[in-house]
């Protein structure tokens, strides 16, 4: 016989199972045959299971910002401006029903807003910070007049209003406004007016300045959004993934721009057979695919089952940055937007730092570009498992010497560290728009130098305190190299720390 007891005087637990809820409240022994106890058991692992696995319940009505086509015969269509009530939510995907026809299905989370609400606005910009809001607000395809609204970071349940300007060199910049509260309710940025809501507030904004830094144009544009992976969707065929463009071709295989399933644009890097087992990028790719943030490029999928191996990934319109760098789009970028490319790398490396993590290969050709010049990391992780001799060994002409740290070359120690190391070497290749480390140096070299206490000297268009910064990269101790999560917070406010937070209004 199996006793189950437990004592109001004793701790002791024999074959404790939650199970058995009247038991913990009644504090009796219970007998069961081993038989019963194993089917209990099961029954218990079951249930939990299905309680994990439970979908959040909601029954809040919603507002679809952007159209959708349904893609598998679960999902829900829907049109903009359709409204319909969240049943569940399953993560990215959320069940709804629609309240014009009445049918169930599944929705992508991020194309709704809460109905009736200022987030159905095209000016309200939600869980954005302010450097996020600048990013945005500088996007090509926004001008001066662009302006948006955000959820202010440092004032809970306050606003801020963000527009784009121009300075007095010529040079876009962004200003930001606080917007008060009054106690009946209303707003106002200057005490001189006052508006019942902000929409009466944007409106008046919109026929004249009034102390602003000029007339409300338009809001800014808000990037389309990006419909969620297939619920299911990790190891898929290849008949899947039908090639479009070829991007580019890297020592280890070539980068197409693709569809899944003629309806997802993708891109698909095909690895060399040999590059690496598909047991060891598998385990490599299950940790990857963990590792989500807006600075990461988004692993979704893979093919393993058929050679070559197949990485499918978010596609990312500029590509490299090394590429976009060198572009003439890119050679007309000014330093502050440099600093800034710099500091989103920053914050995605932050991220991996936090997730004690090591990318093992940073650099410009490993960090991608979106089409509102947002960048992304990508292949973090790959490099430890690639195979080849070429790569693997320091002599290797394959092997990324000039962005490796010196330990890592020495003793093969790859740290958050190292990763530090070639950010500096990153910062370089962004001041400098693509050019290649050590010019004129062959890879001994550089390793010799380097071990001699040999920096790259300071490039003439690089400010002394951007240099600074590169130089704390290139520390010869690894422990004395700063975190990610400094470098962010410096290269964030590289610009901003002399400033005030807002524009003061009369």
């Amino acid at each position: 016989m199996i006793y189950l007891f437990s004592s109001v005087h004793s701790h002791t637990v024999y074959c404790d199972v939650s199970f058995l809820v009247a038991f913990v409240y009644t504090r009796q022994p219970i007998q069961m045959n081993e038989k019963e106890y194993l089917s209990k058991m099961r029954d218990f692992e079951q249930n939990q299971i299905r309680s994990s696995n439970k979908a959040t319940c909601y029954c809040k009505t919603v507002y679809f910002l952007y159209p959708y086509e349904a893609l598998h015969d679960d999902d829900l269509g829907f049109k903009k401006g359709e409204k319909m009530k969240i049943l569940e939510e399953h993560g990215e995907w959320s069940k709804a029903k629609s309240l014009t026809t009445n049918k169930e299905g599944f929705i992508p989370g991020n194309y709704v807003a809460q109905a009736d609400s200022m987030e159905t606005e095209e000016w309200f910009f939600k869980d954005i910070t302010r450097k996020d809001a600048e990013r945005q607000l500088l996007a090509p395809a926004n001008k001066p007049g662009s302006y948006l609204i955000r959820e202010s970071e440092t004032s809970k349940g306050s606003y801020s209003l963000s527009v784009r300007d121009v300075g007095a060199e010529g040079t876009d910049s962004v200003k930001h406004y606080k917007i008060r509260t009054m106690d009946d309710g209303g707003y106002y940025i200057s005490p001189k007016i006052s508006f019942p809501s902000i929409a009466a507030m944007i409106k008046h904004y919109h026929h004249k300045a009034d102390g602003l830094c000029r007339k409300l144009d338009r809001a800014c544009v808000k990037p389309q959004a990006q419909k969620p992976w297939d619920k299911d969707a990790w190891e898929i065929s290849k008949n899947s993934i039908k090639m479009v463009r070829k991007l580019g071709a890297g020592q280890f295989g070539d980068v197409w721009m693709a569809y899944y399933n003629n309806t997802t644009i993708v891109a698909v890097k095909t690895l060399k057979p040999g590059t690496m087992t598909a047991e060891a990028f598998m385990e490599e790719a299950n940790v990857m695919k963990t590792l989500q943030h807006d600075r990461l490029v988004r692993l979704y999928a893979v093919v393993t089952k058929t050679p070559p191996i197949y990485i499918i990934t978010e596609y990312m319109a500029n590509g490299s940055l090394l590429d976009f760098l060198k572009s003439d789009a890119g050679c007309r970028l000014q330093l502050p937007k440099l600093i800034d490319f710099s500091a989103q790398i920053a914050e995605g490396m932050a991220f991996i730092e936090r997730k004690n993590y090591i990318h093992r290969d940073l650099r410009a050709a490993n960090v991608l570009v979106s089409e509102s010049l947002l960048c992304k990391i990508a292949d973090f992780g790959l490099a430890r498992v690639i195979e080849d001799d070429e790569y693997s060994a320091r002599e290797g002409a394959k092997f990324p010497i000039k962005w490796t740290a010196p330990e890592a070359i020495n003793y093969g120690t790859f740290t958050i560290k190292s990763d530090m190391w070639s950010f500096g070497v990153l910062l370089f290749e962004i001041i400098t728009y693509g050019k290649i480390p050590y010019p004129g140096m062959t890879k001994g070299e550089v390793i010799s130098s380097v071990q001699r206490g040999y920096r790259m000297p300071q490039p003439g268009n690089c400010p002394n305190e951007l240099y600074a910064i590169v130089m704390l990269c290139w520390k010869n101790k690894p422990e004395d190299r700063p975190t990610f999560d400094y470098m962010q917070s410096v290269l964030d406010d590289f610009y901003t720390a002399t400033e005030g937070q807002y524009q003061q209004q009369p």
